[in-house]
């Protein structure tokens, strides 16, 4: 049963009986985990749990989780955007450059969102259009997007950007929730309805299972794929200011990294790199569990490089993690039917 199927609650299924079901499936398992680090967490620092200290962790990684959004649905299509953060950089530098340069600021976020995308709508030409290999084409462009974003600020950092945007990115809006937050949780539920109840994510669930069933089936698969490269190329821009907001300076290498940090949030999650299956409910649970875990090894003394070699752990383990269950669940059934083909012999 595929993690979106596993979603959904069977006819005349109780409360209970889903809510035991989801306790059992690899989202079960990833609360587990989430509420043993914060109690882990909890007990380094007293206090942990405030309010103000957990938007703080989201604050802290918010353009990485507006872009976790957008890759959920490519991995679920069977795709991937290497270059996201990388546009994210070029958006920045864009619009730190044309600021530099006397346009007036405004524009400048306009054509910045609009460089991004363009990013977007090339990366798509190619996988959706061309039938490119994603990893290929992104890896390409991811390169080649970084480039450029170095070639507009060179080895400068561009700020002193206006009063405003630095707000935008560094000062509450409503209550302790600054506005990045606020957009989170709006994208969220706008990208929770399109893929788990709408007609488009059902067709990015088939494709991710079979281009060809999904073909038969009348479903454009070229134009989904285009579609979600677009998008991942307009969010990816939208961070990426959002993240020069929250610095209030841009250099070349913003978001540089970021790769790694997003693609584990997903596949953590339990969406299957094969694409096909998982839900943002898992992928939110993921994003929560590497927040905590990166903020406990902050708490405990641990470097920089050391926490990305834990995060890296964790991509591995998602992968294997729900292949091994997927495995034994496999193993039990069908001991258990081989057990009830013995009784009937008998």
């Amino acid at each position: 049963m595929s993690a979106n199927q596993a979603a959904m609650p069977a006819a005349g299924e109780s409360f209970l009986s889903v809510a035991w079901r989801r306790l059992k499936s690899w989202e079960g398992l990833l609360l587990v985990m989430l509420l043993l680090i914060l109690v882990i967490n909890s007990t380094l620092a007293p206090g942990y749990l405030t309010i103000n200290n957990q938007i703080n962790l989201f604050i802290l990684s918010i353009e990485k989780i507006m872009i976790a959004l957008v890759m959920t649905f490519l991995i679920i299509n069977g795709e991937i955007d290497l270059s996201a953060p990388s546009i994210m950089g070029l958006a920045a530098c864009v619009s730190a450059f044309l600021f530099s340069r006397g346009t007036n600021f405004a524009t400048a976020l306009v054509i910045a969102l609009c460089v991004g995308l363009a990013c977007g709508i090339f990366n798509g030409f190619w996988i959706a259009r061309v039938g490119l290999n994603s990893l290929v084409v992104t890896l390409a462009t991811q390169i080649s997007y970084r480039g450029l974003a170095r070639v507009f600020v060179e080895d400068k950092s561009i700020g002193k950007f206006p009063e405003w945007f630095n707000r935008l990115g560094q000062q509450d809006l409503i209550g302790p929730f600054p506005f990045a937050l606020l957009l989170f949780f709006f994208l969220f539920a706008v990208a929770l309805v399109i893929l788990q109840y709408s007609g488009f994510g059902r067709q990015v669930y088939v494709i991710g299972n079979s281009k060809d069933v999904a073909r038969f089936s009348g479903v454009k698969v070229p134009r989904v794929k285009f579609m979600l490269y677009v998008a991942s190329g307009l969010m990816a821009a939208l961070a990426g200011l959002l993240l020069a907001a929250r610095f209030g300076a841009v250099r070349g290498d913003l978001a540089a990294g970021y790769e790694l940090d997003i693609i584990t949030m997903v596949l953590l999650g339990g969406v299957s790199i094969f694409g096909g299956s998982g839900t943002l409910y898992g992928v939110f649970l993921s994003i929560m569990i590497i927040l905590n875990v990166r903020n406990g090894m902050g708490l405990a003394g641990l470097s920089g490089h050391f926490q990305t070699g834990v995060i890296g752990v964790l991509l591995i383990f998602s992968v294997l993690g729900p292949n091994m269950i997927n495995r034994a669940r496999a193993g039990v059934s069908r001991r258990r039917m081989q057990a009830e083909l013995r009784k009937r012999a008998t």
